[in-house]
């Protein structure tokens, strides 16, 4: 027996890629979905690609419901959150896996491009995370999982707004993580590698292969599973493989007004060298500057 037998958990972009396979997976583990995907392309009979997911999950003897808004709209997260109390009267766990990359050199990207890509990355994610936190912390336990990805952390080329919507992201895991957890509810990040439609003409070939984006699903279950105390995490996750990623402050060094540019080049190579810092927040990472620097 599962430990997702009967949760109640919503996902968000679930009709295709990433989103699809957690979707799967989560049924296969016996979890009853909400499968929300915006319905860009339908056929011949009008049922688009959450419609798809939640026949092929009926098929295999799951459960599961269709929700068509476009995550950018404040009122598909009030209706994500309709459709699971009122279909199975509660919410346990939220993926949010929605998500739209608009490449554009950063010089070139209009003002209303960029707009669009944050829009649904990051307003749209927080807008159903809030949404479901706000049910799951009332009945004092649930589980979050934000897809952020590797750009969010590193930045990446041609597409500045994808990246900048992901960092965003993650720092927003991070805090829903900190307020969740006195609550019972835990939340982490992801940032999975694979193959899908958004990254097919990028992805090298030598890796395609391995970069199946069923590969990630089972640790989407796992970060949904009741049983699981992981909290405030950020994942890289691919072909089978994990790596823990982390927010990094390195040595505390003083400087005087006198600092110039090839000053400045010395005292961050100082720095570097000196011990790695991880902090649960920003205050504790203030807290322990502001000791450092007061201390003679």
């Amino acid at each position: 027996m599962s430990g997702l037998d009967g949760q109640v958990i919503a996902i968000s972009g679930g009709g295709r890629g990433l989103g699809r396979a957690f979707a799967l997976h989560l049924a296969s583990r016996g979890a009853r979905l909400v499968v929300n995907n915006r319905n860009r392309i339908v056929d011949d009979n009008g049922l688009g690609p959450a419609d798809h997911v939640v026949a092929e999950i009926r098929a295999l003897g799951g459960e599961a419901v269709a929700e068509h808004g476009d995550v950018a709209d404040p009122g598909t997260a009030t209706n994500i959150v309709k459709v699971a109390l009122g279909t199975w009267g509660r919410l346990d766990g939220l993926v949010t896996s929605a998500a739209v990359s608009g490449p554009a050199m950063f010089h070139k990207a209009t003002p209303e491009e960029f707009a669009a890509v944050l829009r649904t990355n990051v307003l749209g994610t927080s807008q159903i995370a809030s949404a479901c936190a706000a049910v799951m912390r009332e009945r004092g336990h649930g589980r979050i999982v934000l897809v952020a990805s590797t750009a969010g952390l590193h930045g990446e080329p041609t597409v500045s707004a994808y990246a900048a919507s992901k960092g965003a992201v993650i720092a927003l895991g991070k805090t829903i993580a900190v307020e969740g957890a006195p609550r019972g509810v835990l939340t982490n990040v992801l940032l999975p590698y694979a193959l899908t439609q958004m990254t097919d003409r990028g992805m090298d070939p030598g890796h395609r292969d391995a970069m199946d984006a069923a590969a990630v699903a089972p640790l989407v279950a796992a970060l949904c599973d009741p049983a699981s105390t992981v909290n405030g995490q950020v994942i890289v996750a691919a072909a089978g493989g994990l790596r823990v990623a982390d927010a990094v402050e390195y040595g505390t060094v003083r400087h005087d007004d006198s600092v110039d540019g090839a000053g400045l080049t010395e005292l961050l190579e100082r720095s570097r060298s000196g011990p790695a810092h991880t902090y649960v927040h920003a205050q504790d990472a203030f807290q322990d500057l502001a000791r450092e620097l007061s201390t003679p």
